[in-house]
């Protein structure tokens, strides 16, 4: 009876265990799609900050431009022109427009009626003294019927009192289209929604889901989801479908990103390879079962208690040995015990060419101290299990990322006796990472670094330059002309003529210090880390040549081609403690509009300046 009962134990033991494996295989499953939609949702919500960050840019220079000239009609027509050579340029803005005091619209169709739905940032800066950018709930526009999300900013008069507002529009369209860049499912969905529950923004169904308010839902009411980011598991209220998401607030705007994924299309695979693998254990159980009851009747209990543990252990290697990842058996001495099966597709060796060798062998070497120090607090028992992302060699590739978890194994007596790790390979992970990274910093038409990067690498080397008292030069180069050359030969060849002119730039980037960006529009910087006056009259006469020198044909300019206008500054910060950044990026500025004003194609310094007065002229 003992035996039978043995046998029957040992049956429902491995029905069990083998049915909490699928359990938290489908737990897995769902933890890593929550992972990945985490990846998606921190960029895409980091791509939201940075097109208004972009955007607000543009409109901080268009405030400063009127506060300084004025809001009259000659300096509005300018600023029109102005606003519509960035629009045309950045095509994530879908509208730009200046509004004065008393609601009318300065440069925008129509001179009294709005051309939005909702005119409520108006009515917060003409109340509100705050200098700040002001991000509205999304409104629909009554020209084009697009819905857009408006970022605005207040501007004063000399005397300080309200002036009116200068507002930016990114449109709906803009944002769904590049969420449809990330593949990560069929059925699978992002979302960009205002602080109060309004949708900005869904890919798919943009038009379908746009400006409807989900603000009832739990994301927005439960207590224990308002936090900057985590999982969320709901049924949507918009097509009723069970998600597995991941939202992500922004820290700076009423912003919340929510990525998710179709719940039944992401556990299909697990549950057809989970009724597959459980009718196996359902059959081996059976087999097992009378297999159990023929040794008890015809064998002693030692003998049937040893069959029956046979067979357990070798229904549990085959489990391990059916896992996608790599799981290896390390001993005291750091070589590999046991190594499975999916060693070839994840590091392309075979067990038996593993199994006796060191098992941190492959790891990179930049990465292999942090490992050994882990291996090591394991071994010593300080640490039962760890989790760790390292870079491997493979037999058929140059390298690639794996992510180990390890755990330690024990003797009866409580002695650490070896570690077991299970490794997957997530190269590709770490490629999309690797690339989300480069769009962060790194302008898409010129190749060269955005404004945001920029702006990054200014502080840096000024705070650099202050402690080791040394200079910093800056140019600021615009391309002459540039609004006829688009209208006479069109945009594609205006985005070549800037590509042209961006590869000359980059050509004077001789010192690992050095930057070269794309400021904005048609306008560069070159950052000059220990450089002086001189040193930067010097490259910057020698880009201004270069341009000139390509030959880019341009019929209605003076000089029958392509030619850049440049302004420099520098400055020695240790010694001009009053002066701060933006005073240089002001400084080179000036010169820029200095060297337009006499007559474009040269170079003009600072120093060369007799009165630096504010911007007088335009493109």
């Amino acid at each position: 009876m003992r035996a039978a009962a043995f046998v029957v134990l040992t049956c429902v033991a491995i029905l069990g265990v083998s049915g909490w494996r699928e359990w938290a295989a489908r737990d897995q499953v769902l933890k890593g799609a929550e992972t990945e939609m985490a990846n998606v949702a921190r960029s895409l919500i980091q791509h939201a900050e940075d097109s208004l960050d972009l955007v607000d840019s543009g409109v901080v220079g268009v405030v400063s431009r009127l506060e300084m000239d004025g809001a009259d009609p000659a300096t509005i027509a300018k600023l029109r022109n102005l606003l519509e050579a960035r629009k045309k340029a950045m095509d994530r803005v879908h509208s730009l427009a200046i509004i004065d005091d008393q609601g009318n619209w300065l440069t925008s169709p129509g001179t009294i009626a709005s051309t939005l739905s909702d005119d409520s940032f108006f009515r917060y800066h003409q109340l509100s003294p705050k200098r700040e950018a002001y991000v509205g709930r999304p409104v629909k526009s009554l020209v084009d019927g697009e819905w857009v999300i408006t970022l605005s900013r207040r501007f004063n008069k000399p005397d300080g009192s309200f002036g009116g507002v200068v507002l930016a529009a990114i449109g709906s369209r803009y944002l769904s289209h590049f969420y449809e860049q990330f593949e990560i499912g069929r059925n699978s969905s992002v979302t960009l929604v205002y602080g109060d529950g309004m949708i900005i923004a869904r890919n798919p169904n943009n038009d379908k889901f746009v400006g409807r308010n989900v603000g009832d839902t739990p994301l927005f009411r439960d207590a224990s989801l308002q936090r900057p980011s985590g999982a969320y598991h709901f049924k949507s209220p918009l097509d009723g479908a069970e998600r597995v998401s991941f939202f992500k607030r922004s820290g700076r705007y009423p912003l919340v990103l929510l990525a998710t994924v179709d719940k039944d299309e992401l556990l299909a695979p697990w549950r057809a390879a989970a009724v597959s693998r459980m009718l196996y254990v359902v059959a081996l159980v059976m087999l097992i079962a009378v297999i159990g009851a023929v040794l008890v009747r015809q064998l002693q209990r030692g003998q049937r208690m040893a069959a029956a543990l046979v067979e357990k252990e070798a229904h549990f290697r085959l489990l391990a040995e059916g896992s996608s990842d790599m799981v290896t058996r390390i001993g005291l001495d750091e070589r590999l015990r046991y190594v499975s099966p999916s060693s070839s597709r994840v590091v392309g060796w075979r067990p038996n060419q593993l199994i006796g060798t060191d098992a941190l062998a492959g790891i990179h070497p930049d990465d292999r101290p942090h490992v050994q120090a882990i291996v090591d607090a394991m071994k010593r028992g300080e640490m039962d299990e760890a989790r760790l992302t390292y870079r491997n060699v493979h037999r058929q590739k140059s390298e690639v990322w794996l992510e180990s978890t390890m755990r330690v194994t024990r003797k009866d007596n409580g002695n650490v006796d070896g570690v077991v790790a299970i490794s997957r390979d997530i190269t590709e992970q770490k490629q999309l990472e690797s690339r989300l990274e480069t769009l962060a910093i790194e302008d898409s038409l010129t190749g060269l670094a955005n404004r945001r990067r920029f702006d990054e690498r200014l502080k840096e080397e000024w705070a650099r330059a202050y402690r080791e008292r040394s200079s910093v030069g800056l140019l600021m180069i615009d391309v002459d002309h540039f609004k006829s050359y688009n209208d006479e030969y069109g945009h594609p060849a205006g985005d070549a003529c800037l590509r042209v002119v961006a590869k000359v730039i980059a050509a004077e980037v001789q010192r690992a210090g050095d930057l070269a960006a794309r400021y904005g529009g048609e306008e560069f910087a070159m950052l000059l880390p220990n450089t002086d006056a001189a040193g930067c009259a010097r490259v910057g006469e020698r880009i201004r040549s270069a341009v000139h020198d390509a030959g880019l044909v341009h019929a209605s300019s003076p000089a029958s081609c392509v030619t850049v206008s440049v302004g420099g500054a520098a400055c020695r910060p240790a010694f001009e403690r009053t002066a701060g950044m933006g005073a240089l990026v002001e400084a080179a500025d000036r010169a820029l509009y200095a060297a337009k004003d006499g007559g474009r194609d040269r170079l003009m310094m600072s120093g060369e300046v007799a009165n630096l007065l504010p911007r007088a002229s335009g493109q």
